[in-house]
């Protein structure tokens, strides 16, 4: 006879019971950590990532068998959500479609999206109030194939200098990948192709101070592969990285995790993992707790891109969102 699946388990989460099916499915086959484990994960770090989702459409990474099956990529809420799970219509011009997206308020959405196979968070840079207007500018420090993490670690040095001469704060973390992202809470006052151009124009600052490291080609297979790529296209509409404290779909179970800036020359990314940021989260809280109350102006930004297009340096068409 074919053996029995485990019982499912209800977890508590605040006022909400959240039911998790075959919470012994094992996620990530290098450890064996499985579905329940990543479900206690989020748990732990339960401020820190309704936090960075609060209020943001949100694109889910689903693994329904785990890590060795395959990867859904769901835009659309999955069927089946408690009439608690909140959602925000978003609309998709390209395919004159619309989309109700997961939209975090509390914890156990989080939690109900765990049971529903989720392991990545991927919201969006803006909030439900207005999702054409982006309050969040992310810089994405991508390293290419043959750019060691050391120039990642000098670039995001850079990236800080800058940010520090224009009075914007900003909130490193690790990918979860190979690379570095910081984050600037910035007023929602601007659409997101401005906000793109203000990108841009930051991340050609940082190439004309470190052109040996950086490159802001647009085209991958134009770009030298020992370059890191300032990547000013995750502020394009509906492109999305992993949230703060977001796992990765990777066999170690890494978590993109928020740094101190003075931890920048010291991190290894792989060190951060469903098993070793709960301690870190405990120890040290959210590190990216008081980003709202950080606003930066991007107006300065703006200034840069005219200046730069006005000398003749194209701003490359915006992705189709």
């Amino acid at each position: 006879m074919p053996a029995s699946k485990p019982p499912a388990v209800e977890i508590e989460v605040d006022n909400r019971v959240v039911r998790v099916s075959n919470p012994d499915r094992v996620y990530f086959p290098e450890s064996g950590a499985t579905k329940l484990d990543l479900v206690q994960y989020y748990l732990a770090v339960g401020p820190g990532i309704v936090n960075a989702l609060f209020e943001r459409p949100c694109m889910l990474h689903r693994f329904p068998k785990g890590l060795a099956g395959d990867k859904v990529h769901q835009k659309r809420l999955p069927a089946g959500a408690p009439d608690w799970v909140e959602t925000v219509q978003l609309h998709f011009p390209r395919w004159n479609r619309t989309a109700d997206e997961l939209c975090v308020t509390e914890l156990g959405s989080v939690i109900w999206a765990v049971q529903m196979s989720t392991v990545e968070f991927h919201p969006w840079n803006s909030r439900r109030e207005d999702t054409e207007k982006p309050d969040e500018w992310r810089i994405d420090l991508d390293p290419g194939p043959l750019c060691d993490f050391a120039t990642v670690q000098r670039v995001t040095h850079v990236a800080h200098e800058v940010l520090d001469e224009i009075g914007a704060t900003g909130f490193p973390k690790t990918s979860g990948g190979s690379g570095l992202h910081v984050y600037v809470r910035i007023a929602p006052d601007h659409g997101f192709k401005d906000v793109r151009r203000a990108a841009l124009a930051f991340a050609r600052e940082v190439e004309r101070r470190a052109p040996e490291d950086v490159t802001t080609t647009w085209w991958r297979k134009d770009r030298d592969p020992h370059h890191l790529f300032v990547d000013y296209n995750q502020n394009a509409r509906d492109h999305t990285i992993a949230a703060a404290y977001s796992v990765r779909g990777l066999p170690d179970a890494r978590v993109s995790t928020p740094i101190r800036w003075d931890e920048v020359d010291d991190v290894d990314p792989r060190d951060f993992t469903i098993f070793t940021v709960p301690e870190r989260f405990e120890r040290l809280g959210d590190l990216h707790a008081d980003i709202d109350d950080h606003v930066f102006d991007i107006a300065p930004l703006l200034a840069w891109a005219d200046r730069d297009e006005r000398d003749g340096k194209v701003t490359p068409e915006e992705p189709d969102a």
